[in-house]
């Protein structure tokens, strides 16, 4: 596990070419195969698989758990991205309001910001005290100690991207229709904070990159292959294996036994396209 503290690599467009859309999705739909047969192991094996994605804004994490997520069944890979924690919530242990939504036998949760939202922004924004952050540095190594000695798997990614391309992404997202809820007030405030950020996550790294629960770094300036490389990095770490099934064949349909079209009219879609 590298502890390098330095910015993204940038992309070498002569070395390393952007990966074309085609090539892109072909690669992708063999690693969907893939976690389709992860799904299916986990299930049977009765797994506990946690997926924790961390990073700056606009590192990609988002489209990375939908390119994890698109062809695998909701109701074993969950999705948990919680909202503002509430008063009560507020004055509970901080870690707890996130232990409801560990797996059980047969699920993956993906946790689309976590705990560490204390080391992050809640560190950097001012929203905790300089006690209540130590206090998380030392005591969440033993917390996920205990997640992992329960039984669950336990990865965490940082996706890692440079000032330059977070810049463009979120300009963007700023002048696209479809991308700008994305762009939240906290964002903007975050945004010029880029140091403080850095000093957050270096200290988060030395604080929480233990041998039970590493942290995964990605380079994530080129979107499309940082999704590939999470997505065959994590199959990588789960010593799954083909669960064997029925050959599927489909039956043959009942005869209509006098059934007819209804004669009442439809309210049918306007057929524009």
């Amino acid at each position: 596990m590298a502890k390098d503290k330095k910015k993204a690599p940038k992309r070498n467009a002569a070395e390393n070419p952007k990966l074309k859309n085609k090539d892109y999705l072909e690669q992708l739909r063999t690693l969907h195969v893939e976690l389709v047969k992860l799904q299916e192991w986990v299930k049977a094996k009765g797994i506990k698989l946690c997926i924790v994605f961390e990073g700056r804004d606009g590192a990609g994490k988002g489209g990375t758990i939908k390119a994890l997520t698109e062809r695998v069944s909701p109701r074993v890979f969950r999705v948990v991205a919680l909202t503002a924690p509430t008063d009560r919530e507020k004055s509970q242990m901080y870690v707890q309001r996130y232990l409801p939504y560990l797996p059980a036998a047969g699920e993956v949760v993906i946790f689309d910001r976590s705990w560490y939202n204390r080391a992050g922004v809640e560190r950097v924004m001012g929203f905790c005290t300089k006690e209540q952050v130590a206090s998380f540095m030392k005591t969440t190594p033993l917390v996920e100690r205990a997640i992992v000695d329960s039984g669950v798997i336990l990865l965490k990614y940082w996706l890692e991207v440079s000032e330059e391309e977070q810049t463009r992404r979120l300009e963007a997202r700023i002048k696209d229709g479809r991308k700008i809820w994305k762009l939240t007030s906290m964002d903007l405030k975050s945004y010029s904070r880029w140091y403080d950020y850095s000093r957050a996550r270096d200290d988060m790294f030395k604080a929480t990159d233990t041998e039970h629960a590493p942290w995964l770094v990605a380079n994530s300036n080129d979107k499309r292959r940082a999704r590939l490389n999470i997505i065959t990095d994590l199959l990588s770490r789960i010593p799954y294996k083909d669960v064997l099934r029925e050959k599927v064949i489909l039956p043959k349909r009942q005869k209509p036994g006098g059934y007819r079209d209804p004669d009442y009219p439809q309210r049918r879609v306007p057929e524009k396209f």
